[in-house]
């Protein structure tokens, strides 16, 4: 059986934490919440479903999430178009799959978002699978998102490496029993990430792919 690449897609092969950090910090002021930027994108890569809670309370998720997160939606959507994949996203997945690797592109966003992103990417003709919102009952950090890519791998946690770019991914992977390579291109330092669990920790994708020999994506 080939190894299984869980590729994160949202700021790890595309470029999109700062811009869902601004439509963030639009919807909550949209609902009469004001919060540093600052604070929202540290909780970038968490998911929606728990990111409201995680910056207020239950109490503003309970009675103002869903209207939170439908205005995030809409407000991220009309700057998809400005989000532009990583340098050198599309090789490394080309990369992967010539060194026999079975790749699975991991999001939790919907539909039409990851298929924006396999567009901007070219990647459906070369990822084995991807994920979607309707894969995944929890967001990260809970392993629902990890665990659905290595079951459409048909692999086990041994056989899965996890490659992100936030505490979240590392959080989420870790609890599914899968080691975690990390990239800086979610706007977290090299410390956090291995705090956070990274076994490895690179600046870019081209920093990667030059150093891809001494990691457990080998």
């Amino acid at each position: 059986m080939a190894r299984t690449a869980i590729l994160d897609i949202d700021g790890t092969l595309v470029d999109t934490n700062y811009q869902h950090a601004v439509a963030w910090y639009r919807a909550f002021r949209q609902n009469e919440i004001v919060l540093p930027v600052w604070r929202i994108h540290r909780h970038i890569g968490m998911g929606g479903d728990q990111l409201i809670s995680a910056l207020t309370d239950d109490e503003t998720e309970d009675e103002k999430g869903d209207e939170i997160r439908a205005a995030e939606k809409a407000l991220y959507m009309a700057m998809i178009e400005e989000v532009e994949p990583m340098d050198g996203a599309r090789d490394l997945i080309a990369r992967l799959k010539d060194a026999g690797w079975s790749v699975v592109l991991a999001s939790s966003a919907k539909e039409d978002e990851v298929e924006h992103y396999l567009d901007l990417l070219d990647a459906r003709e070369l990822a084995d699978d991807w994920t979607t919102s309707a894969d995944v009952e929890a967001t990260k950090p809970a392993p629902d998102l990890v665990q659905a890519a290595i079951d459409k791998a048909g692999a086990g946690p041994d056989d899965a490496v996890m490659l992100g770019d936030t505490p979240w991914d590392c959080e989420a992977a870790g609890r599914a029993g899968v080691e975690t390579v990390t990239l800086m291109t979610g706007g977290f330092s090299e410390q956090e990430l291995r705090e956070a669990g990274a076994v490895a920790v690179f600046e870019s994708i081209p920093d990667l792919l030059d150093g891809i020999a001494d990691t457990p994506l080998a």
